[in-house]
This record gives structure tokens, C-alpha cells and sequence, in this order.
């Protein structure tokens, strides 16, 4: 039955209308604030390791935020923040991280300033007999003693590079392969100096140096690159256990090498500035064709891939006394700890072994050889190494290798020092390398 509506009815259903609507708001807001006051709450309940900036200098932005989205996804109640380098708004300056990346190069850490990991190095694996990638990893990380402060995540090894041309311009088809074919080569091309007036064109040999040290004090891996490599490459042990971590540094595989590189001074092989140029300057020197042959880190292939063509240089071992010694090198690389005012050190361990469990791909992400440690599962699997002749080539040179017991971790400031001011003297003058070696052993001890 029809019914007319009037004014009256019209009216409260206007009324019921707005009614419904006013409710409906009142839910919606209340919904809103509701839901925002839980992820609030849920956010509060997270905790935050703060990374040290750092590992986006040695990693880059793209890789660092690509494994802190993974971590996060596969640990919601963890938020990793990087440090921040600047004091915000309020004059606040930036929190201290959690999680502390250095290597032995760019960015130095102390020891007292990481706390101990041995407390969590007891992992369970599975395996009675083998060790899980975290174990691995710390096993070859920062020690004192017994303690170990920090993972290694990358590893680097030095080399002899070689620039090709120069080699086979000075008569050589193949880099040296003893202490004695090296001197022949480094005074050959240095020997291209004096013959390049007469060259009608191409390769002159002007302004070239057979050899070159960098062994500024500008320079932190100085002495362990170019002259601690040549008596580790001889089987020289610096670093011996029965020495509670004081230098070794006498004896005649240390006099050897200190007369070698003496030799190598006197016979005019050496570009000019060793003591003034660092391990930089004299990567520059050898892309732009101004040094035949020079000891540097495997981290450096990249670089130089970009700017030499990739068949101008080659690398080799380190040149021992005779061919049948067996090669031996000693490790650098990136390293991960937990600072010693880190306020969750346990969560901050859960993000260390999953650095581990990402070394391989840390290790890509540098192009790094050896990369990762052997002990990784899968350590060597990246195509950069066994697609790419020169990276299996340093690969070949380590596999073959036994690694020795460096200085990682340890303060030897004070031999460096002595080192570099007594091999100064030696170059200019009248000393024996056994007196040399001596001079500096009794500084070193008597601190």
C-alpha cells in the first residue's frame, strides 16, 4: 500500500542517516588510531643494532640494504639502522653502533673497543667433524691470545703483478719465478731507461722501473706488503708462537730479503720516492706503464682491470729463493665485531652469523680473491673467480699456498716504525743487512 511521505518522517530518517555516518567516522578513527598505536607499540618492541657507517664504504649502499632487508625479513624482531655521521636536529650526536665493520687499511679498530666472541663460538652444526661458517670465520678473525674479537668476512692476499709489455719488451716471455730472475728482470727494464733515445718508436722503456717499493708512513700496509711479503714468500715466520705475539725479526731469511731489496736499491731498480709514495701512488704508477713489476693486494684487480686493458697485466707468486720453496702468504681483509658498549650483544652475534652465512656473496660483491675462507660452503662457486682466467689464476696461487700467522690485529706500529727508519739508513749507507735486522730486533724489544 502506498504511503506519502511527509515532512515528519522525512526528516527522522535524515536524522537516522547522520546518526549511522557519525558512528561509522567514530569507528574508522578509532580503527586508525588503534591499528597506528599497535605498530607503534610493535615498532617500540623491536630491537635496533646501529651498523657502523663503514660498511657501506667497504660494501656499498646497494649490497648493505639488499642483506639488511633479508635479515630483517627473516628476523622481524630486529631493526638494523646504519650509523649516522652527523648530530640530528637536537644537537645530539649519533649513537655509538652495535655491529663495527673495519679492514686493515681504510678504517682501524682496537681491540678493547670489541668485546670477545669465544662465548658464541660454540655452535651446534650437525657435524662431528666439521665447522659451521661462523666457526670458521672467527677462527681466522682478530685474536689476542685466546680471544677472538671479530669475524673475517673477506680475505685478500698480495701478489707480484706484472705489466706484460714491459716484461717482453726487456727480453722476458714469463714473469719471474726466484728472487735472482727478478733482480735480472727489474735491472733489464730498468736498463730500457738508457737504450729509449734510440728506440724509433712503440714501447721505449723511458721513465720505466723494473721494481718499486711504497713505504710511506701515510702508507698502513707498507711494511707488511712490501717487505714482510718477501720473508713470508721465503717461509720466514715473523710471528712465531713461542714468541707470545713479539715479533721475530732476525735470523737468515730476514737477512736475506733486507740484502735482497738492499740490491735491488743499489742496482737502480727502484722508482724513485720509496720512502715518500704510498701503495696508492704506486698503483697508479704501475696502470699508467711506469712500473714493470710491484707487490700489491688481490683487492686491486679490480681497479686495475678498469683502467689497463685486461691483457696488460698478469700476477704470479711472490718470488721466493728457489722454485722448489713452497709459497707461502699471509692473509688481509674485511672484518665484523660487536663494540665492546654494544647494549645487545646476543642479537647482535644473530646478524655476525648471518654475515658469515653471506660472506660468499660479500666476497663477490668485491670481486675479493680468495673471497671467502674454504671452510664456507660454497666459498668459491662465484663465476668472477672460475669464469675469469686472472682470478683463477690468484685463486690457483692461493689453493697452492700455505697461509702463514700475520700481524692482523695486533699493534705493530712501533716495528713498522723501526723497520722503515733502520731499512732508510741501510739504503744510505755502509751497514750489514745481519747489523740491520739486529738494530731492529733491540728496538722492538726494548719497548
Amino acid at each position: 500500500m502506498y504511503r506519502k511521505i511527509n515532512e515528519k518522517s522525512r526528516g527522522w530518517d535524515a536524522k537516522r542517516i547522520d546518526i549511522f555516518l557519525f558512528l561509522a567516522a567514530t569507528v574508522l578513527c578509532l580503527t586508525f588510531i588503534g591499528t597506528n598505536l599497535f605498530i607503534k607499540d610493535a615498532a617500540a618492541q623491536r630491537a635496533e643494532l646501529i651498523l657502523s657507517r663503514q660498511c657501506k664504504d667497504l660494501f656499498g649502499a646497494d649490497l648493505v640494504g639488499a642483506l639488511i632487508k633479508e635479515f630483517e625479513e627473516r628476523h622481524p624482531e630486529l631493526r638494523l639502522r646504519l650509523e649516522s655521521a652527523d648530530a640530528d636536529d637536537s644537537g645530539d650526536q649519533p649513537a655509538t653502533p652495535d655491529i663495527v665493520f673495519f679492514d686493515e687499511d681504510r678504517f682501524k679498530v682496537p681491540q678493547a673497543a670489541l668485546i670477545p666472541l669465544n662465548p658464541y663460538l660454540v655452535v651446534e652444526t650437525g657435524d662431528e667433524t666439521g665447522e659451521s661458517p661462523v666457526e670458521a670465520a672467527a677462527g681466522a678473525g682478530v685474536e689476542t691470545a685466546a680471544e677472538q674479537r671479530a669475524i673475517l668476512l673477506v680475505s685478500f692476499m698480495d701478489l707480484l703483478f706484472y705489466n706484460i709489455e714491459i716484461l717482453a719488451a726487456a727480453g722476458f716471455d714469463r714473469p719471474p719465478k726466484t728472487r735472482d730472475e727478478f733482480l735480472a728482470c727489474a735491472k733489464a727494464v730498468s736498463g730500457l731507461r738508457a737504450a729509449s733515445g734510440e728506440a724509433g718508436g712503440g714501447f721505449t722503456g723511458s721513465g720505466v722501473y723494473g721494481a718499486a717499493l711504497g713505504l710511506s708512513e701515510d702508507d698502513p700496509l707498507a711494511l707488511r706488503r712490501d717487505v714482510f711479503s718477501w720473508i713470508w714468500a721465503a717461509g720466514g715466520d715473523l710471528n712465531p708462537p713461542d714468541r707470545d705475539g713479539r715479533p721475530y725479526f732476525t735470523g737468515r731469511t730476514v737477512t736475506d730479503v733486507i740484502a735482497f731489496l738492499e740490491q735491488l736499491n743499489r742496482e737502480g731498480t727502484f722508482a724513485p720516492g720509496t720512502f715518500v709514495r704510498t701503495g696508492a701512488d704506486r698503483i697508479e704508477d704501475f696502470a699508467g706503464g711506469k712500473i714493470a713489476m710491484m707487490i700489491a693486494s688481490s683487492r686491486e684487480i679490480p681497479f686495475l682491470r678498469k683502467r689497463m686493458n685486461s691483457s696488460a697485466f698478469g700476477v704470479t707468486i711472490i718470488p721466493g729463493p728457489s722454485v722448489a720453496a713452497k709459497n707461502h702468504i699471509a692473509l688481509s681483509g674485511v672484518y665484523a665485531g660487536i663494540s665492546a658498549g654494544c647494549p645487545r650483544p646476543d642479537e647482535a652475534w644473530t646478524f655476525l652469523a648471518f654475515l658469515a652465512e653471506k660472506s660468499p656473496a660479500l666476497a663477490a660483491g668485491l670481486e675479493a680473491v680468495p673471497g671467502s675462507l674454504p671452510e664456507f660452503p660454497g666459498a668459491f662457486s662465484g663465476d668472477y673467480i672460475k669464469d675469469d682466467p686472472l682470478y683463477s689464476k690468484a685463486l690457483d696461487i692461493f689453493e697452492a699456498s700455505e697461509i702463514v700467522q700475520g700481524f692482523s690485529g695486533q699493534s705493530v706500529e712501533e716495528l713498522e716504525h723501526a723497520v722503515r727508519e733502520e731499512l732508510r739508513l741501510f739504503f744510505e749507507r755502509d751497514q750489514s743487512p745481519a747489523d740491520t735486522a739486529a738494530a731492529i730486533q733491540r728496538r722492538w724489544d726494548s719497548l
